[in-house]
């Protein structure tokens, strides 16, 4: 397999990652939110919500790597 195909496949495995794990965090996820009415309130995150942050910047981490992986090498 080629480096360029590994790249690419990496790319798109770690974008469907991300946009799902992205897609399952609740912070903020009220309709009043969307029209202003949003009661501002900082909380830390613990537990599944902090592993789910965590793991959405690590795979977003990847996906950019990726593409810059790609641009570098020549085709």
């Amino acid at each position: 397999m080629q480096i360029g195909s590994f790249l690419q496949t990496i790319i798109i495995i770690s974008a469907v990652l991300t946009i799902l794990l992205i897609l399952v965090q609740q912070r903020g996820a009220s309709l009043g939110a969307g029209f202003g009415a949003s009661g501002e309130l900082y909380t830390t995150r613990r537990g599944l919500d902090k592993s789910l942050f965590n793991a959405t910047v690590v795979f977003a981490v990847i996906f950019v790597g990726a593409i810059i992986g790609l641009l570098i090498i020549p085709a």
